[in-house]
């Protein structure tokens, strides 16, 4: 529970702000006009901290630049992903005594933030940064953003951050309804473009999206991802039940986010890697990885920049998509995309996902068919069909009428582009 002197200080700023700028309601800030691309280390890296014993898994200096070189030695900044974004358990464990500052370790960050984000600045990628809107941080418990939104934000914007994680541990639901839009306002004021992304909804018992989608670039509403198909297929589930509501409020500059992709770590199997890119794309997430890129393998780095499937994703009409069929243990997820035809019939990214588990050989590939009418494309020149995981196989024109078949692997995912034919 926090105290009654960090509520005080939320409303006397409120006042104030508004009394001495000029009312934004909301975030407003023209950023994330697609989801927003990058890597975190939190998942795969969590809250390490010695770097004498574990020096290359630490959360340091050295794993941040060593991971922005391979962002772009690797190809990865070519193929979008742009966000350098530290976790929790960068800082120091209390404020700097005379200015009340944020402190980064002084020894894992020795050269400090800012010149570790010019760093990645002067590599052409962009610098994010964790926060919490509470009294200390989820893992670390080091300093949080409480009584200080107008300074944090400020010292953000001094150390040339593009982008922050909000948090929402040691706050109640109370405390985050004012704090959330609160650091909002005051990351606007300093005049510096960041990114917002709110842990919000996922502290909400009854979250109101409305307001949500006002304030935050993006906005956690699950649990953590671990590395496992069972955390993968929970999250769908839990944006399946609430879909309506979620696609509802999102788009662009404001988008859903179930979290980091964990493809290229230690548990999930190149089936469930393709299914973990393909319902993110559908369901237009952040493309935020958690991964040590200097042992990613091959053919999990191919999926990650696999540019069809980044193109759904990065799609620009903005289009969450949502499941729309479940028979048994497939679910077929479809998302409208570009282009559009000359009669406003868009294109469709389609995914078929087998959960396995189901008849006399739960973990046998399934052929799945069903008429295209309905997965809901019903434009009457019909469409030409790519596979999403191998543009080269062109499946040819399907009119709604007919019948398209698929063949998917246990745990796993087919996707396919159904690009609309234009009327001539």
């Amino acid at each position: 529970m926090l105290n009654h002197n960090w509520e005080s200080a939320i409303a006397q700023y409120l006042i104030l702000s508004c009394s001495t700028f000029p009312f934004v309601n909301g975030l407003d800030n023209g950023l994330a006009l697609v989801p927003p691309m990058g890597w975190m280390p939190f998942e795969r890296f969590r809250c390490m901290t010695d770097c004498a014993r574990f020096p290359r898994d630490c959360i340091s200096e050295s794993l941040i630049r060593r991971t922005a070189d391979l962002l772009l030695s690797e190809g990865y900044a070519a193929a979008g992903y742009q966000y350098v974004i530290i976790d929790d358990c960068w800082m120091e464990a209390s404020r700097e005594k005379a200015t009340h500052e944020l402190v980064p370790s002084l020894d894992r960050f020795p050269s400090g933030m800012r010149v570790l984000g010019d760093y990645i600045h002067g590599l052409g990628l962009k610098f994010g940064i964790y926060h919490d809107v509470g009294e200390k941080t989820c893992m670390f418990q080091g300093p949080g953003a409480a009584r200080h939104f107008k300074l944090d934000a400020q010292t953000f914007a001094n150390w040339g951050v593009d982008y922050i994680k909000m948090d929402g541990c040691y706050a109640t639901e109370e405390d985050m309804d004012r704090g959330y839009p609160a650091f909002g306002m005051a990351i606007n004021q300093t005049g510096r473009p960041m990114v917002y992304s709110c842990s919000w909804p996922f502290y909400k018992s009854k979250p109101n999206f409305s307001l949500i989608a006002k304030h935050c670039n993006l906005w956690r509403f699950a649990v953590d991802v671990q590395d496992s198909f069972t955390s993968v297929t929970n999250i769908m589930s839990r944006y399946s039940s609430k879909q309506e509501v979620l696609t509802a409020h999102s788009g662009p500059g404001r988008w859903n986010d179930p979290d980091m992709l964990v493809l290229g770590n230690f548990r999930l199997s190149y089936d469930a890697s393709r299914l973990q890119l393909a319902i993110w794309a559908v369901i237009a997430a952040p493309f935020i990885m958690t991964n040590d890129l200097d042992t990613v393998r091959p053919e999990i780095k191919e999926l990650l920049q696999n540019r069809d499937i980044i193109a759904i994703d990065q799609d620009p009409l903005g289009q969450p998509g949502k499941i729309v069929m479940t028979m048994q243990n497939i679910q077929v997820w479809v998302r409208s995309v570009t282009p559009v035809s000359d009669f406003g019939k868009n294109s469709f990214a389609v995914a078929f996902v087998n959960l396995g588990g189901f008849g006399a050989c739960p973990l046998c590939p399934q052929t799945f068919e069903l008429p295209v009418h309905r997965m809901g494309l019903n434009s009457r020149m019909g469409y030409y069909v790519i596979d999403l995981f191998n543009s080269s196989i062109n499946l040819g024109l399907f009119k709604p009428k007919d019948s398209f078949i698929t063949r998917i692997n246990p745990e796993g995912v087919t996707f396919y582009k159904f690009t609309v034919v234009p009327y001539y």
